[in-house]
């Protein structure tokens, strides 16, 4: 083959050797009893999971009693708290992150064990011949597993990288390690001014949906539903925690975690978003009120000493 020929083979096969890219990491949690290896179905541990995201409390969900099936050859249990890392937005960070997941058994001096199982999503399908006519597709790449079997409390931690993330002007400032009284004054000031946006024309709520990343498409939908409209009308009200009831968790990043003592940061009358008419206008309401009013608030202060809400 002379050298021309070869530079054309290779310029053909260049695009099939191209790398996939990664789009998501999936990582799967479950606690349970029983014997994946050799049992059609194992029994879920009760408890509380939480989740960390470079050290920043994300999630906390509760892990009930329940029968799990395991599926396929690989013996895989079907997971008590599934995280899709891409859907959490701005609390992961373009390039090296790690997750930490943290569980509380409700007895704590039940033995069981305990799997964080994780995979990469990309962009090119692998495809696998299991026999003549049959086989196996997936766009899956990287997936491992790590068991532990414990008594009590367990946690994992794992490193994992997400190019597919955003690199966010916020990622990049200091650190705040510790919060004095006009930083704790001016956050609840924030919170209440936050309030305050709940207001008819909504325009400062659309853009903090804005600012959040939340695609232009949603916001232009929840616009055009006029769902925040609805709510209001209904009498739905939200109200700030008194500063006594603030509390306030620094994490070692530009990050500070704004919370409620014992109950979520924010309250509404739950009778009043009952009278919201169509499950719809009630579904969307909900949804977007959700994400302006979340149970706690990620919030960084940047160089100039301004506080702003994170996500």
């Amino acid at each position: 083959m002379n050298r021309f020929a070869l530079l054309l083979a290779s310029l053909i096969l260049l695009p099939a050797l191209a790398p996939a890219a990664v789009l998501n990491v999936e990582f799967k949690f479950t606690p349970f009893k029983g014997n994946p290896e050799k049992e059609k179905t194992v029994e879920s541990v009760p408890g509380t999971a939480r989740i960390f995201l470079n050290n920043v409390p994300y999630a906390e969900q509760e892990v009930r009693k329940q029968s799990l099936p395991v599926m396929f050859e690989e013996r895989e249990v079907s997971s008590s708290v599934w995280l899709p890392v891409e859907s959490a937005g701005a609390a992961v960070r373009k390039g090296r992150n790690k997750i930490r997941i943290e569980f509380d058994p409700a007895d704590a001096k039940a033995a069981y064990r305990a799997r964080l199982s994780w995979a990469t999503v990309t962009d090119q399908v692998t495809r696998q011949s299991t026999g003549p006519g049959s086989g196996s597709a997936t766009n899956m790449a990287d997936s491992g597993k790590e068991d532990k079997s414990v008594t009590g409390k367990v946690v994992f931690e794992r490193e994992f990288t997400a190019d597919f993330a955003a690199d966010r002007p916020w990622h990049h400032y200091p650190a705040v390690t510790a919060l004095s009284d006009a930083d704790r004054s001016a956050l609840a000031e924030m919170l209440k001014k936050r309030v305050e946006l709940f207001k008819p024309g909504f325009a400062g709520l659309y853009k903090s949906l804005e600012e959040r990343g939340v695609e232009p498409e949603r916001v232009a939908k929840v616009r055009k539903a006029k769902c925040l409209d609805a709510a209001y009308g209904a009498g739905v009200r939200l109200s700030a925690p008194p500063p006594g009831e603030l509390e306030f968790v620094t994490t070692g990043n530009p990050e500070v975690v704004v919370r409620r003592k014992g109950r979520e940061l924010f309250t509404l009358d739950p009778k009043a978003f009952e009278r919201i008419k169509g499950d719809e206008m009630q579904m969307c309401a909900g949804m977007t009120l959700s994400m302006l009013y979340a149970p706690q608030l990620v919030v960084v202060r940047s160089p100039g000493g301004a506080w702003e809400v994170a996500y």
